[in-house]
Parts: C-alpha cells; sequence; structure tokens
C-alpha cells in the first residue's frame, strides 16, 4: 500500500527506458522553467520561490509518490489561494500554511482517504478550476497592457475597474511581446509539439526586448537578481495565532492538492494503462509540501500538463520527474541571471495561455447541458470562486453537492405497502399468495435519515393493525440510525397492537450486521427473519394458524 512506484518500476529497469526517461527529465524540466517562475510571480512572491518548490517538491513526489509519471510542483490551481495568504499573512504566513497543509497530506494519506477524494464531484472541479482560470486571466490584465498603476486589488470587480481607470497608461510595447507570447506558443504547440512553445516564446520575447532595448519592465526589474543557489532548510515563525488562523487555508490547500494530484494521475494512468497507489500519492504529496515550506518554496501538487509532456515525450518510471528536478537545479545554478531579463509581459502571456488550457471551456459547456443539480453546482462554485473566495467555493460546493445527491437519494428511496389482492412488487405464483391478515411493507433504496420519513407516511394507509406484518429489505443497500430506529418504532407500534414482525431477505451485509448490533433482529426473533420471500409468506401462514388454532 505505502510502497513508492519508484521502487516497484527499478525491478525491471533497462538502459533503453533511462534514455527515455532522460530525455522526457530534460524537456519536462524545460517546460517547467518558465512556468515555475510564472506562478512564483503570479502568486505573489520571489520568481526562485517557485524554482525552489519544483525542484524539492517535484523530486520528492516523483521519488515517493504513487504515480510511475507524475510531474509534481507549483500550479496555476494555487495562484489564487495563495496570493490571498500572502496578502493577508505576508510569505511567513504562507510558509506556514504550505507546512500545515503537509501534514495534513500525509495525515489523509496514511488514512488511506485517497479514493475519497478522487470521488469529489466533477462539475464541483469543473466549476473552481473554470473560476481559478477567469482569476489568473484577471490578474495579468496590468502586466498584458503594461499598465502604470501600482498596488492591483484582489477583488475580482475591483480588479476591472481599477484597470478601466488606469488603461490610459498602457503600454503598446507590452502588448506586442503578451501577444507575440500567446502566437508563440499556440504556433508551436500546433506545428512542433516536442519543443516547448513557451520557452520559445520566453526567449524570442527576451532577446528582442534587449536587442532593441524596448522600455519595459523584467523580472530583475520588480523583484530583483534571481537567487542562483537553494537555501538553507529552517522552520517556519510558528506562533498561536498565525497557525490559528493559517487552519482553513492550510486545509484548502491540502485538499486542492489532493484533488489536482490524484486527477493527474488519474489522467496519466489512462494515458498509459497504468494504475497509481493513491494513498501513497498524498502521502509523497504531504511530504513534498513539508519540504517545499522548509525551503521557502510555496505549495505544489501534481501538474496535468507536465505530466501528459512527460509520457509523450517517452517518460515511464519516475526517473524522469527526478530528472525533471535535476534539470531546474542546473538551469538555477548556471543560468539564473538570465532570467531577470525575462519581460513581465511576456510572463502574462504565458500565464493567459495556462489560464485558457485550464478554463476547460468545452467540459464547462458540456456540464451546462447536463442534469440540473450539476449545473448548480457547476455555476455556484464557478461564481463563488470568482467573486468571492476559493475557500467558500469548495466548502459550499461540497455541502451543496452532498445536499443535492442526498435529494436524488431521497428521491429514488421507496417505501410500499401491499397485501392479498393489491398486488404490488408481490411474485405471482402460488407459493407467494399472501394470506389474509398479512401486509407487506417494502423498502426500496438506501433508508437513511432523508428517507425514514417515509416509513412513517406508508404506515398511515394502513386501515387496521394487520396480524402479520412482513417487512421486505431485499432493495435496501444501506441504513443508518434513524433508518433502524423507524424499524424499532414500527416494531414497538406491532407489539401494541399485538401484530407479529417477520424481516425478510436483508441480503446486505452491512445493513444486517447494523440491525443485529441494536439487538434488534433478536427482538424480532431467529424464526421471524427469513432470507426469502416465499419463506415469509409460510411463516405468517403458520402463525395466523397459530393464532387462530388450526
Amino acid at each position: 500500500m505505502f510502497i513508492p512506484k519508484l521502487f516497484t518500476t527499478l525491478k525491471n529497469y533497462s538502459l533503453q527506458q533511462f534514455g527515455k526517461d532522460l530525455m522526457a527529465g530534460v524537456i519536462v524540466g524545460i517546460v517547467a522553467l518558465p512556468l515555475a517562475i510564472a506562478f512564483a510571480i503570479a502568486s505573489g512572491v520571489s520568481p526562485e520561490k517557485g524554482l525552489y518548490t519544483a525542484i524539492i517538491a517535484g523530486f520528492i513526489i516523483s521519488a515517493f509518490g504513487g504515480s510511475r509519471v507524475q510531474i509534481g510542483g507549483p500550479t496555476g490551481a494555487f495562484i489564487v489561494i495563495v496570493y490571498g495568504i500572502v496578502q493577508l499573512y505576508g510569505v511567513n504566513g504562507l510558509i506556514i500554511a504550505t507546512f500545515m497543509a503537509g501534514i495534513i497530506l500525509l495525515i489523509m494519506g496514511l488514512c488511506r482517504l485517497g479514493s475519497v477524494i478522487k470521488h469529489i464531484p466533477y462539475p464541483l472541479i469543473i466549476g473552481f478550476t473554470s473560476g481559478i482560470a477567469m482569476i489568473i486571466f484577471a490578474s495579468q490584465i496590468k502586466d498584458l497592457f503594461g499598465l502604470e498603476m501600482g498596488f492591483v486589488p484582489t477583488d475580482f470587480v475591483d480588479k476591472w475597474r481599477s484597470y478601466l481607470q488606469y488603461i490610459h497608461t498602457a503600454n503598446w510595447y507590452a502588448i506586442a511581446v503578451g501577444i507575440a507570447t500567446i502566437a508563440i506558443i499556440q504556433l508551436m504547440t500546433k506545428f512542433t509539439k516536442p519543443i516547448p512553445g513557451s520557452l520559445v516564446a520566453l526567449i524570442i520575447t527576451t532577446a528582442a526586448t534587449q536587442g532593441l532595448n524596448l522600455p519595459l519592465e523584467t523580472i530583475e526589474d520588480r523583484f530583483g537578481a534571481v537567487q542562483a543557489s537553494l537555501p538553507w532548510p529552517s522552520l517556519p515563525d510558528l506562533d498561536y495565532s498565525t497557525i490559528k488562523s493559517m487552519v482553513q487555508p492550510a486545509f484548502t490547500i491540502a485538499l486542492l492538492g489532493g484533488i489536482e494530484s490524484l486527477l493527474s494521475a488519474v489522467v496519466a494512468d489512462g494515458m498509459i494503462g497504468s494504475k497509481h497507489k493513491s494513498n501513497m500519492e498524498l502521502v509523497a504529496q504531504g511530504t513534498a509540501n513539508i519540504f517545499s515550506s522548509l525551503f521557502g518554496g510555496i505549495p505544489a501538487t501534481g501538474a496535468i500538463a507536465r505530466t501528459a509532456t512527460n509520457i509523450k515525450n517517452g517518460g515511464r518510471t519516475p526517473i524522469a520527474g527526478i530528472v525533471h528536478s535535476l534539470t531546474l537545479l542546473l538551469i538555477m545554478l548556471f543560468a539564473s541571471k538570465w532570467s531577470g531579463l525575462i519581460p513581465m509581459a511576456t510572463l502574462s502571456g504565458i500565464l493567459i495561455v495556462v489560464a485558457y488550457n485550464m478554463s476547460e471551456w468545452k467540459n464547462f459547456v458540456w456540464v451546462l447541458k447536463g442534469p440540473k443539480s450539476d449545473r448548480i453546482i457547476l455555476l455556484v462554485t464557478f461564481i463563488l470562486t470568482v467573486l468571492v473566495d476559493l475557500t467558500v467555493a469548495i466548502e459550499l460546493g461540497i455541502v451543496l453537492a452532498a445536499f443535492l445527491f442526498m435529494r436524488q437519494t431521497i428521491r429514488n428511496s421507496k417505501v410500499s405497502i401491499s397485501s392479498k389482492g393489491t398486488g404490488g412488487n408481490i411474485e405471482e405464483n402460488d407459493i407467494n399468495i399472501v394470506p389474509g391478515g398479512v401486509e407487506i411493507l417494502e423498502f426500496t433504496g438506501p433508508l437513511f435519515f432523508g428517507a425514514a420519513y417515509k416509513v412513517r407516511e406508508a404506515i398511515k394507509f394502513v386501515e387496521k393493525p394487520p396480524k402479520v406484518l412482513i417487512i421486505r429489505m431485499r432493495q435496501v443497500p444501506i441504513i443508518d440510525a434513524t433508518g433502524i430506529k423507524a424499524i424499532q418504532d414500527i416494531y414497538k407500534d406491532a407489539i401494541r397492537d399485538k401484530t407479529k414482525i417477520i424481516l425478510s431477505e436483508v441480503t446486505s451485509k452491512q445493513v444486517r450486521r447494523d440491525l443485529n448490533s441494536t439487538r434488534l433482529l433478536f427482538a424480532i426473533g431467529k424464526a421471524n427473519v427469513t432470507s426469502t420471500f416465499a419463506h415469509a409468506i409460510e411463516r405468517s401462514k403458520s402463525i395466523i394458524n397459530d393464532q387462530t388454532g388450526q
């Protein structure tokens, strides 16, 4: 369960596969370079922190993860939450939140909650992912247009108001470089997929900016020189008040990281025909975020686009992901000084492409054409993400999804009453003919707190207490305390009315175990708990004969 994929894939490892992993790792490392820098800057931190994250967390996710091909590092999904934390609590608050999120992910993996996280509703995932894409796009307008406006409001609506207020300060050189970046990436993606378009765009626009001496703001102008070495690991400055205020953001980071990493692993499985270990993946993600924070990095998770790039270039084992991290380390050590020359407009163009790819607008439209409940979840999550807060969107989205699912389950849960001559769900053969004085109460679907009221309503239609009440439970997969209480109430009323209860066809092991644990089966009596409906009919005949003295 908790053995990293690296250890299992090395058993039959070949030199030929190493060559493929090496090439894929180098290519993914080059692809990850501009993204790591861009994600860090968009998150409100210095560019080298994105590199720290991609190097440290990326290495750990590959070396100790549960996927053969997962590539980890900073992703666009975290930009919104990270930026908000930095604005409110500073970089130290972000480091604490990342550290806490790592611990939460580690615990989730050790508690084997990986399979639970994988079942987050798809409309909810599309909703907050598309919302994040919209926010990323909005956050890049300043640099894309080269606006001279200083601080950008965090609120989505206020942000656009400020852009309109300062639109007259637009820099046409910045607009040209940003549009050129987007165009180059799209052209490279269309015609030469093996060559990373973001890197080509970065090199061309940076060279043009420096060669033509264009009046554009660069990374070095805004952040100073990019550090060319990894820092020493250190614990964040912990204090109770900050830890308390970071609990909610930490849970958001952990949940988002878990969803993104497992979603990426599932996509990768489909591409290579493999199967990942979800709990091992969560353990690795948690460890990666803990160490990322110790090195001053930002949250990390599995990156779907980089993982797909790894697969398409021949990567099939975690060695490719390790090579990707080492490639970034070498670039940072020996070429980081050149990264300071990159125009901010170039990074904005790269992030706008990332936002477009994240938007999944085709899937958004597809969900809108689906069931009403899915449309509600999608739109509520999307609107809350954009206009309110990502944390609120995820929390309310999950609650709403659970509520709508429960509502649908209640609709599908049925309780029916049948007796001699009424038919209903009773089989039409001689042995199953219902004797006079016998009522059949049948449950269909989960018998839980949301559907238990149907039992009480169905009982009201019984005109007079029958001699025998057969309760059929052949189609009850689960039962909760409220459902058990409903049956207990029926049993108590039966004692009062001198009605005998027969419990028939409790086919679910979980239902039988729960009924047995409450001593309800013992109270009803072993002879009155039958495995088939035919036996229940025979038992009811026997009870009636005993009562009439026949």
